[in-house]
């Protein structure tokens, strides 16, 4: 049997990127897949497509996922066309880096809103849902500068530091119902923004990581499944940080 067969997962911010491929890695994995985006363009679509294709269910949702309202109805929907939510993944995010002394309003309610506010929106949403269920794990996308910081990202790093926080204080208070939640915190990440970045800005973030390179998004879905699945039922209120050693 596989690791999450009869299950549905939501995955907010997954028509790219690492949420669709903890999407993809899911659905190998036999869950069937709801996940959202600020649109469904084309490359939603074909995500769509993809996820489908490894014979499970699978919807894309074009929500915002810092508008409380929004997040209600389309969990409703999701909740109408799957008729349950077994697995949450905050993982919508944004970045809008800049030192403190530039740093405007702006940039700081943004990151804010997309990155932390959504996590609460979606909690707030599902929570009824699995307390229903008496069964459910939620896994916040945080990273590792939510742990110990980042100079010119005070904004995205206290909204990672807020998913953390957020994870503790929900596994304290739903753990009874049989609901987890955890947090993941990535370290340096081989992605299409990572891969834009000159060689030896590269090289020199791999000679501080003890495996000497930087993960892959893969490494991350993998923890994600775990987190999921049932062979994870006694971890609750943990942060995961998938970093290469990078900060121990």
């Amino acid at each position: 049997m596989k690791l999450l067969e009869g299950k549905v997962a939501v995955v907010t911010g997954a028509a790219r990127g690492i949420g669709k491929e903890i999407a993809l890695k899911y659905a190998s994995e036999g869950a069937d897949i709801a996940f959202t985006d600020l649109v469904i363009d084309e490359n939603g679509k074909k995500t769509e497509e993809e996820i489908a294709a490894l014979g499970v269910r699978c919807k894309g949702y074009p929500s915002d996922a810092s508008d409380f309202a929004a997040t209600e109805a389309v969990v409703e929907e999701i909740k109408k066309d799957f008729g349950r939510i077994d697995v949450l993944v905050n993982n919508a995010g944004i970045t809008m880096d800049g030192l403190m002394l530039r740093m405007t309003e702006k940039q700081w309610d943004k990151v804010i809103s997309v990155n932390l506010k959504s996590a609460f929106n979606y909690i707030h949403a599902v929570l009824p849902i699995m307390m229903r269920q008496k069964s459910g794990s939620i896994i916040n996308m945080a990273s590792v500068v939510g742990v110990h910081g980042n100079a010119g990202q005070a904004n995205y790093a206290a909204s990672k530091a807020g998913l953390i926080a957020l994870a503790k204080s929900i596994a304290q208070e739903v753990g009874s119902r049989g609901i987890r939640a955890n947090a993941i915190a990535p370290g340096f990440i081989e992605t299409a923004m990572t891969e834009a970045l000159p060689a030896e800005v590269r090289e020199e973030w791999a000679s501080k990581i003890p495996l000497r390179r930087g993960g892959k998004v893969e490494d991350i879905a993998n923890v994600a499944t775990f987190l999921a699945s049932d062979m994870a039922g006694y971890v609750t209120g943990q942060v995961i940080q998938v970093d290469g050693g990078m900060n121990m």
